[in-house]
């Protein structure tokens, strides 16, 4: 279960990331290469630096972090903290009132694998001692 978990994560984290370089590269790396754009305030932000935090600098990097991070837990049998799928539940419930429906509703899934998984390795322990 937790290595289920572990792959919708990444692949989320890499869909989101690719998708949106897709998306924004063509039009704005080569300004994102020659430094002309700012990292200003909101209402001064041009297109290029909306598709810099829309890709590069948005939640897919960290969210491939979070899913190999998962996956390498379990490779070494060590159970993720619940912490991990109770933050991913609350950020996916916020983007969905803020934002409406998205792909990453999938993330769900996630959450209650790890959370099942976290489970069954508890009564595993209670029921060996």
């Amino acid at each position: 279960m937790v290595k289920w978990a572990g792959w919708i994560i990444t692949l989320a984290g890499i869909g989101h990331t690719l998708g949106s370089l897709v998306e924004a590269a063509p039009d704005h790396a080569g300004t994102w290469f020659n430094g002309g754009w700012n990292l200003g305030d909101y209402p001064e932000m041009s297109d290029a630096t909306v598709a810099w935090w829309y890709s590069v600098f948005s939640f897919g990097p960290p969210l491939l972090l979070i899913g190999l991070t998962v996956l390498w837990l379990d490779r070494r049998g060590m159970t993720p903290p619940l912490f991990i799928a109770w933050a991913v539940v609350a950020w996916v419930v916020v983007g969905f009132v803020v934002d409406g429906p998205s792909p990453l509703l999938v993330l769900l899934v996630a959450a209650g694998l790890l959370l099942a998984g976290a489970r069954r390795i508890r009564r595993r322990e209670n029921a060996s001692r």
